[in-house]
């Protein structure tokens, strides 16, 4: 069916006590149920919907939207795990399906994880694929250091956070570097640091270089333009810093200096804030 796992544009064939029935590229007709429809629809109207298969693996639409299509990456949570798989929240009445043998990790109830929906061809129902290693790509040796991709929030681990960049290649984002909130699940922009002999690559919240320092200074500067003040300063720790700022304490004395230097701030004994000439 051309139409499963995408939005698509229907229209309306014939109505039923069960709702209406929407007419498919093949000639077939898929129903969308009356919970989906608002009363004021004509035979021949456009309606766009998900097609995708209810608890009974028959075809059906709706004008809700999942929380990702055929062949997207999501981070998912798992509501049940059963012994033939896992049934992931997808924002849609019909929990995603992880078939067992498809689990990358056996999965637990309440935790997210990175799924790709595919096809399966067998029974011809949408389904959560989490073996995404299947689908990931060594990164091109074009990746150079500084270069801005982004970057899905997949899984935290000892070591740090992976990250799946442009929905093809794996990255991490080390944690003694990360001085900032993240969530899994997150998209966000990240700068390449490395791209390893593995094919995978190395990566940092910041840009690298004394641009980071730009882009800190700037995010000091918007606070103290709308506070006025910050109570942070030498003797600060870097919780409190870590706390307000969501930087190191190294980060932001670099910040201040440069700031400082600049002209932009006036530091003093219990805080900074902006220079009146700046």
């Amino acid at each position: 069916m051309k139409e499963l796992g995408i939005i698509s544009t229907l229209s309306i064939n014939r109505f039923t006590d069960f709702g209406a029935y929407l007419a498919l590229s093949s000639g077939e007709e898929v129903l969308l149920p009356k919970g989906y429809l608002t009363g004021e629809e004509k035979e021949g109207d456009l309606k766009e919907v998900f097609v995708y298969t209810d608890s009974e693996d028959r075809p059906v639409a709706v004008t809700q939207m999942p929380l990702a299509f055929l062949d997207d990456f999501a981070v998912l949570e798992a509501k049940e795990v059963t012994s033939f798989g896992a049934f992931m929240d997808w924002g849609l009445p019909k929990d995603l399906l992880v078939p067992k043998a498809e689990m990358g990790k056996n999965m637990i109830p309440g935790e997210k994880y990175l799924v790709k929906i595919c096809v399966d061809h067998r029974t011809n129902r949408l389904i959560g694929v989490n073996k995404y290693r299947d689908f990931i790509f060594d990164a091109p040796i074009e990746f150079s250091e500084g270069m801005e991709v982004t970057g899905l929030i997949f899984e935290e681990t000892d070591l740090g956070y992976k990250v799946l960049v442009e929905n093809e290649f794996e990255g991490l984002l080390f944690k003694n570097e990360v001085f900032q909130p993240i969530q899994i699940g997150e998209k966000r922009s990240v700068f390449i640091k490395k791209r390893r002999d593995d094919g995978k690559l190395d990566l940092q919240l910041l840009a690298p270089g004394r641009e980071k320092y730009d882009e800190g200074s700037e995010n000091i500067l918007a606070i103290l333009e709308e506070k006025g003040f910050l109570p942070l300063h030498d003797k600060s720790t870097p919780e409190e810093i870590q706390s307000m700022l969501g930087m190191s304490k190294k980060h932001f004395k670099q910040c201040i200096g440069q700031l400082y230097r600049a002209r932009k701030i006036q530091i003093l004994p219990d805080g900074i804030s902006l220079n009146a000439a700046s």
